[in-house]
């Protein structure tokens, strides 16, 4: 049985942060009728020395082509499909004038793309999928616009809550969208999602099977850890868990454990000595996906105070919550974009209102307050994640929408 080529775009490679990714491109790629190749746009932001161990494989399979490459890129397609490759960069210009930062950026990731297309066509990629709605989309589908090869694409977050420009038209020219929450797929449906081209709702996944469940409860008395695992940016709302943990002595048996790093730390360090907090708080910066299992299995609750930036920024569906609920930790989150349809009130989590401390310190207090309560909303939470959060389900689930829309041979597409 021929093969599917099927190329994964992203914006940078390999991050930190991309662990959903990872786990989605194995499970793909363990169907027999599908290989994988791998697409970046960027170099990764910063080099801190983490990288996952399952990323490394994929190292060799990675094409990021240089300011060299893509400017040959270019000259070719000007050569071979100048109609084509004008026609798109008018197309850009257009949706982007608006914007003139991001109209530049925009056509640099047109010229980076147009050295992918070339790949695309030498290989035989038979269809895209972007892994986010901004520039991968973009990338994508300026492949499809010179090729002719088909694309998808996964929304999650800030990729079209924060800018919409040119969203409409790489929209409907895709073969299908993935919205990663039932929030995103009603968003997306005002750009045209479902009626021009269908947007299925397919979850983050997580491999299940690595974290081992222990219902737990915050013990009455004694000392407690607290989690919380995001970037140091300012729609994951650090500063409101900080402040929700400052200066209330029933919350003083709570020590904070801090994963992640971002341009923030330094103020949120500074924020964590001004209240007091320092002794209780341990930054630990970057983490490998098995360092932070180890922490999950000894935390006693964890927090994610996600809110809204004023520029529309903030959470999509954040695959730690998912992790925390598989290892059997009580959660506490808020109400943000996607977030109460995986912590569900009262069943698999509590919740409170963005950029509150004091609301969020109610939540906590709440769940330290019945810890009956807590091992049931536990059990819960690993039902649902294990129902509709298993990699296996979400991969093999995106799998299948591949299979219906590319092509079954690796033939060279056509220019």
């Amino acid at each position: 049985m021929e093969s599917i080529v099927v190329g994964y775009v992203a914006s940078r490679f390999p991050e930190v942060t991309q662990t959903w990714m990872l786990r989605e491109m194995e499970v793909v790629a363990a169907d027999p009728r599908i290989e994988c190749e791998l697409f970046s746009l960027f170099p990764p932001m910063k080099r801190t020395g983490t990288v996952h161990p399952s990323a490394e494989r994929w190292m060799e399979r990675l094409r990021r082509p240089g300011a060299g490459a893509a400017f040959v890129a270019l000259l070719w397609w000007l050569v071979r499909a100048p109609a084509r490759l004008v026609g798109a960069i008018g197309l850009v210009a257009a949706g982007y004038a608006r914007h003139p930062a991001l109209l530049a950026r925009a056509l640099v990731t047109v010229a980076v793309a147009s050295a992918h297309a070339r790949s695309v066509a030498a290989i035989g990629v038979g269809h895209l999928h972007a892994h986010t709605a901004t520039y991968p989309l973009l990338a994508a589908w300026l492949c499809h616009r010179l090729t002719g090869v088909s694309y998808s694409f996964t929304a999650h977050a800030h990729d079209i809550f924060m800018d919409q420009s040119f969203l409409r038209r790489r929209l409907a020219e895709a073969e299908f969208g993935v919205a990663i929450s039932e929030y995103n797929r009603e968003f997306l449906r005002a750009y045209g999602g479902d009626e021009q081209t269908p947007v299925h709702v397919i979850r983050c996944g997580i491999d299940v099977s690595s974290y081992r469940f222990r219902s737990r409860a915050p013990a009455g008395e004694g000392p407690l850890r607290a989690l919380a695992i995001g970037g140091f940016k300012d729609y994951k709302g650090h500063r409101y868990l900080l402040e929700a943990l400052g200066g209330d002595p029933e919350l003083e048996r709570i020590s904070l454990d801090l994963v992640g790093d971002g341009p923030l730390r330094e103020e949120l360090e500074v924020l964590a000595s001004n209240l007091r907090l320092s002794e209780r708080v341990r930054f630990h910066g970057a983490l490998t996906e098995p360092r932070v299992i180890a922490l999950l299995e000894t935390a006693d609750l964890f927090v994610l105070p996600s809110v809204v930036t004023p520029e529309g920024n903030t959470e999509g569906l954040p695959v730690v919550l998912m992790e925390a609920l598989a290892a059997g930790v009580p959660v506490v989150a808020t109400r943000v974009t996607g977030v109460p349809e995986l912590v569900r009130e009262g069943e698999t989590g509590l919740l409170a209102e963005p950029a509150d401390p004091a609301d969020l310190r109610r939540a906590i207090k709440r769940l330290l307050a019945d810890p009956d309560a807590a091992r049931l909303r536990c059990r819960a939470g690993r039902e649902l994640v294990e129902r509709e959060y298993d990699a296996a389900v979400t991969g093999g689930a995106l799998a299948e929408l591949f299979a219906q829309v590319a092509p079954r041979t690796r033939s060279a597409v056509t220019t």
